[in-house]
């Protein structure tokens, strides 16, 4: 998105028959799209508002600013991301070590059902930190913490149940297995194909399993 712009303008007054909120969940929507397949640098708020069909001068009717809006954005992309961790997490229809694996299958369906075009909007804008304004740094860091809380939770109950070593620190495993995460997304993306996500899933749980159980 370039030149972000933190004052607000004023603008036409949208069309009286648009919805306000089913409006500004279109610029969401369209926002994320466009972040998630070119990123942060590659992204203009004139093709986002395009799509949607809002007058650029509109916009700040629905946001106070450009950073109040790509923060929206960042929120909606992190509170979908971690309903689906979630629901694969918590599956006692699955044993504790191999839940992760739901969230690897949904991933890789996911990318697959996009051509590989999207990737991950936090991994994407973790890598462009510089280029974002100041307050989407923190943001960042924050969801990158959620998540990694998730997954340190679900590793400890192996744990308890003998899956994982005693010794093992869930907490590490589970930041270490984002870090990770977000190369092999972006390999998949690169080379086009799913098989990067397995194989780094394949990897970090032959190291992860208790071979003495």
């Amino acid at each position: 998105m370039h030149e972000i712009n933190t004052k607000p303008r004023r603008g036409r007054p949208p069309k009286a028959s648009r919805d306000n909120q089913d409006t500004k969940a279109a610029l969401i929507r369209s926002g994320l799209e466009q972040l998630t397949e070119t990123g942060f640098a590659g992204s203009g708020i004139d093709l986002i508002l395009k799509k949607v069909g809002v007058p650029k001068g509109s916009f700040y009717h629905y946001f106070a600013s450009k950073e109040a809006f790509g923060q929206e954005v960042i929120a909606n992309y992190a509170s979908y991301f971690m309903y689906q961790l979630d629901k694969c997490l918590a599956d006692e229809s699955v044993s504790e070590i191999n839940r992760l694996s739901l969230f690897v299958e949904k991933a890789k369906s996911g990318m697959t059902n996009y051509q590989f075009k999207r990737g991950c909007l936090i991994g994407n804008l973790g890598q462009e930190v510089d280029l974002l304004p100041d307050s989407y740094r923190q943001q960042l860091i924050d969801i990158f913490v959620s998540w990694q809380t998730r997954l340190a939770i679900c590793l400890q109950a192996a744990q308890t149940q003998g899956d994982i070593h005693p010794d093992a620190n869930c907490a590490q495993l589970a930041e270490l297995f984002w870090v990770g995460w977000e190369g092999a997304v972006s390999r998949a993306k690169l080379v086009k194909s799913a098989q990067p996500l397995q194989d780094y899933y394949d990897f970090f749980m032959a190291g992860l399993v208790n071979k003495d159980k």
